[in-house]
């Protein structure tokens, strides 16, 4: 059974930086693909940003390319979203997801175990 936990958000002013962790349990980290999404009050879920099964690729939605970085530490089953320059509008709360193998990374609809959030809000 496949299970994950986000912590590491909070409020944080505009231009500085946090690092979300994903705790995950009942996977093989170092062979699965792992998202992370976020969702604003009154928006949808969108991509941010996703690492590939082969480990090394990674993958970013333009709004936050040069800003965020995704890594794994595979000895401690947990993914990470290291965010930098924050903005207001990157005010959302964060999930970490697991896709299924071979589909779009970018599609939420492509994504089978969802954590519960951490909620991120960045003050102007």
């Amino acid at each position: 059974q496949v299970q994950l936990a986000e912590s590491g958000g909070g409020l944080v002013q505009a231009g500085g930086s946090l690092r979300l962790a994903c705790a995950t349990s009942g996977l093989t980290l170092s062979t699965s693909a792992m998202g992370w999404f976020r969702q604003a009050p009154g928006k949808e879920r969108e991509f941010v940003a996703a690492l590939g099964w082969s480990g090394s690729r990674t993958y970013y939605a333009d709004s936050v390319k040069g800003r965020f970085t995704v890594s794994r530490d595979n000895a401690k089953n947990t993914v990470y979203l290291q965010m930098t320059s924050l903005k207001p509008e990157d005010t959302a709360v964060y999930y970490c997801a697991v896709p299924r193998r071979g589909v779009s990374i970018y599609d939420l609809n492509s994504y089978d175990y969802w954590g519960q959030g951490t909620q991120v809000t960045v003050s102007s």
